[in-house]
């Protein structure tokens, strides 16, 4: 379902976009205090930097808890299209049977079969929209729970990290024009987040 997929990585960038706005304003702070105190890391060059990114799309495929919620979200919006589906062919049905009656239906007979299917189609339809509304609005909690595990999961990463500012990356919302490799920070916290999940589920 890539509109799922979408959703969680706007989800995700929003977290991590706010989570380090946040810790950049506390870090403004801490530098106004003291300017000789610096976060800093190196990567596989010797650089020291500041700066790192996590890849969404990765997150979305590799940390268990994310990937378990997607798929329990399809599988609910799968069976909501086959109920509509199948009621759907229910209604061909009963049309077709009562067709097979040829020239022996009456016209009022007619009319009243025609509103009695579009009844039942309204019905069925309707039905598929209240599931769907249900179903969107388990997605926003979900999502909601996700955004507050993984901004309250790299808030603890960072306090050891120190990174001034991580960027994230991922499919429709790659604003990077270069990526040097060494930043790339998605593996830690993959590790990470599925560890802490793990943990706290048992």
């Amino acid at each position: 379902m890539k509109r799922l997929q979408i959703i969680f990585n706007v989800v995700l960038l929003i977290a991590v976009a706010f989570l380090f706005y946040l810790h950049c304003s506390t870090s403004c702070k801490k530098c106004q205090k003291n300017a000789t105190v610096k976060a800093v890391n190196k990567n596989s060059q010797g650089i020291r930097s500041s700066i790192a990114y996590v890849e969404l799309d990765s997150l979305n495929e590799k940390i268990f808890f994310i990937k378990n919620k997607r798929k329990e979200l399809e599988a609910e919006q799968q069976a909501i299209e086959t109920d509509w589906e199948n009621s759907y062919r229910s209604l061909e049905n009963q049309k077709n049977n009562f067709l097979k009656k040829g020239a022996a239906i009456t016209q009022q007979e007619a009319q009243d079969f025609q509103n009695s299917l579009l009844q039942q189609q309204q019905v069925v339809d309707n039905k598929k929209q209240s599931l769907s509304q249900k179903l969107n609005e388990k997605s926003f909690k979900i999502m909601e729970d996700i955004q507050t595990k993984l901004k309250d999961y790299l808030a603890e990463y960072n306090q050891e990290k120190n990174f001034q500012y991580i960027f994230t990356t991922g499919n429709g919302l790659d604003y990077m024009v270069y990526k040097d490799s060494s930043l790339n920070i998605t593996g830690e916290v993959i590790e990470g987040m599925n560890e802490k999940l793990k943990s706290e589920t048992k």
